[in-house]
């Protein structure tokens, strides 16, 4: 079965990545507050007319207004637009503002997949007015453009829809949503860099299953904290609220609540089938695709490598998504070592690698797991490290400790194009090329982006 090795306590991932789940609208989970947090736009702040120019990383593109570089959200490259301003003055280092009023629109504008997420509405759909394939070459030029500007390389980028997505019109995907219940007792989100609560009467990237919960016509507990899971495979839906199972039927919490909640994900990749335990609130891939394309893209990443045998090290394990996938590709007599510092995910992990006795588990933070060489002797040598850090990215520290393990490849899960492109450039510092980089639309309507980077040692 999978050794548990307990190493230096730590969270390696936090309370979860940034993924990816956080009721302001981040597909990340209880995230920490935004800095310049503006919870009331007065609704005659001024309105200014705007040149829209080029897509910046975050969401944003760029206008000049006086003189001053101003991050518009809401519009596209090339439009003119009238937008109210959501943060200027003169201590600002930038101003931003929201378009509310299209005077020359773009092609690549549509009627709004999701008004709720529009200008003074919800996080979480900040692209919602913009056709898919839109959405994917505004996603690819961040991708190429941090690529170029961090880490020097020009490689041209496609971002590409997961299975299904085009024929659901970009809708209908997340597993997981995150909800926030107002003064009034509804359920809604929080607005883009807000505190202020924006009741819903529906939320249409969440997939079918949750969308039938009937969350919104219901009343809440005051400031209560909703999350709605519908596990891919088969499993019903379970709701919490607070941290608690509610029953639905009676509108409480549900008896014995105060157990853990796990439920079982499917994932059917490289020809087989997995199953995953995973405690109800805790990190998992948001997108019902989106842990087969991952599986797929990291093993297929490996390829070129003689794997039956080979040690390969999972770092930011989490529950295993990779884990058992991984053991499968070494064989009986290869190696997988896994490191998480969120011990939840590590319980998790116990579970879903028990069969497996190539599998051994190591709870602690990556850094200083890396940084003891007693921790396991796999970690002086590896064939493969493969990682997927949160959202910041690895850094400088972690790369450098990667990198002195000396293994033949690295590939590399990453959510934000800017952290990536940073410890690319990390990586060629200590002598790692960026061999290919698949990037995939794993967020529709946001900005957000997965890519999976293979890196080659130059021998």
């Amino acid at each position: 079965m999978a050794t548990d090795r307990l190493h230096a306590s730590g969270r390696s991932r936090g309370a979860g990545r940034p993924d990816r789940r956080d009721p302001r609208g981040l597909p990340g989970r209880r995230a920490p507050r935004a800095r310049g947090v503006v919870d009331d736009v007065p609704p005659d702040a001024p309105l200014v007319e705007l040149e829209i120019g080029p897509v910046a990383h975050g969401g944003h593109c760029v206008a000049r207004y006086e003189g001053r570089v101003v991050f518009v959200r809401h519009t596209a490259p090339g439009e003119r637009v009238r937008a109210r301003l959501t943060q200027a003055g003169d201590g600002a280092s930038l101003w931003r503002a929201d378009a509310v009023e299209i005077l020359e629109p773009s092609p690549d504008r549509v009627p709004s997949a999701w008004p709720a997420a529009g200008p003074d509405g919800v996080g979480g759909g900040e692209l919602a007015h913009l056709s898919l394939a839109a959405q994917r070459r505004w996603k690819s030029f961040v991708v190429a453009e941090q690529l170029r500007r961090l880490a020097h390389d020009d490689r041209a980028v496609e971002v590409v829809a997961l299975p299904g997505d085009d024929d659901r019109g970009g809708l209908r995907w997340r597993t997981r949503i995150d909800l926030v219940v107002d003064d009034d007792g509804r359920a809604g989100m929080r607005g883009h860099r807000s505190h202020r609560i924006r009741a819903l009467d529906s939320m249409p990237l969440a997939v079918e299953a949750i969308e039938t919960l009937d969350l919104f016509a219901r009343r809440w507990p005051v400031g209560a904290r909703i999350e709605a899971v519908a596990p891919v495979g088969g499993d019903a839906p379970v709701v919490l609220v607070d941290g608690l199972l509610w029953d639905l039927a009676r509108h409480r919490p549900a008896s014995g609540s105060q157990v853990r909640t796990a439920v079982h994900e499917r994932v059917a990749a490289a020809g087989r089938q997995y199953e995953y335990r995973v405690t109800a609130d805790g990190f998992w891939q948001v997108h019902r695709a989106a842990p087969t394309t991952l599986v797929e893209a990291v093993l297929d990443g490996l390829t070129g490598l003689d794997l039956d045998g080979a040690t390969v090290v999972d770092l930011y394990s989490g529950a295993g998504l990779f884990s058992s996938p991984l053991a499968d590709a070494v064989g009986p007599a290869g190696q997988v070592v896994a490191v998480e510092g969120d011990e939840r995910a590590v319980h998790d992990a116990r579970r879903n690698a028990h069969l497996r006795h190539n599998v051994s588990l190591l709870h602690g933070d990556v850094s200083h797991v890396l940084g003891d060489p007693g921790a396991d002797s796999s970690l002086v040598h590896a064939d493969a490290i493969v990682l997927d850090p949160p959202r910041t990215g690895a850094g400088r520290k972690i790369v450098a400790q990667v990198c002195a393990v000396r293994p033949d490849r690295v590939v590399y899960v990453a959510c934000d194009p800017a952290a990536l492109a940073r410890d690319v450039a990390y990586f060629a510092e200590d002598g790692y090329r960026l061999d290919r980089l698949s990037a995939f639309d794993l967020f529709p309507m946001t900005h957000h982006v997965e890519s999976v980077a293979v890196l080659d040692r130059v021998r």
